[in-house]
């Protein structure tokens, strides 16, 4: 059985496209499956912006096949985990939650380095280059932490 991770921010183009390609490429594909989405449908279809794919091809990902994709509730019921970008994705996504099963998937990202801080990724898409820079390093952080407890939860 796969396990299915969603990450989720607000256009599915800057952070969670990264937050994807991040965390895929430090977990095995044969169990695990990472995927990304938005709050909001402006990008849907789209790929990720140029500056994240810059930044991800600077640490050697690939996310250029990425495409935007809104957020919908059965999400709940097709992943095991929704991990989100911000406090304002968060309640985006729990007010579409049904069961308190629903609710328990969702947690905030940057919670794996500051647990309990409900820290934000910022959003660098008004800004530069290096703002992306930041996140990824970030997420990169984040995804560590993550993918060592998903493999040892998840040891098959």
């Amino acid at each position: 059985m796969l396990i299915k991770i969603l990450m989720v921010c607000l256009g599915n183009i800057c952070r969670s496209p990264l937050a994807e390609g991040i965390l895929r490429s430090k977990l095995p594909r044969d169990k695990f499956v990472v995927d990304s989405a938005g709050t909001g449908n402006w990008h849907v279809g789209s790929k990720p912006d140029e500056r994240s794919i810059t930044t991800a091809l600077k640490k050697g990902l690939d996310i250029s096949h990425q495409r935007g994709k809104q957020f919908i509730p059965s999400f709940f019921d097709t992943y095991d985990y929704i991990f989100v970008m911000d406090n304002s994705n968060y309640n985006n996504v729990i007010s579409l939650a049904e069961t308190q099963e629903h609710k328990d998937k969702v947690q905030l990202i940057l919670d794996q380095i500051f647990p309990g801080e409900n820290v934000d990724v910022p959003d660098p898409y008004y800004g530069l280059q290096n703002g992306f820079d930041i996140v990824f390093d970030m997420l990169d952080e984040s995804c560590d932490v993550l993918s060592k407890k998903l493999i040892l939860k998840h040891s098959f």
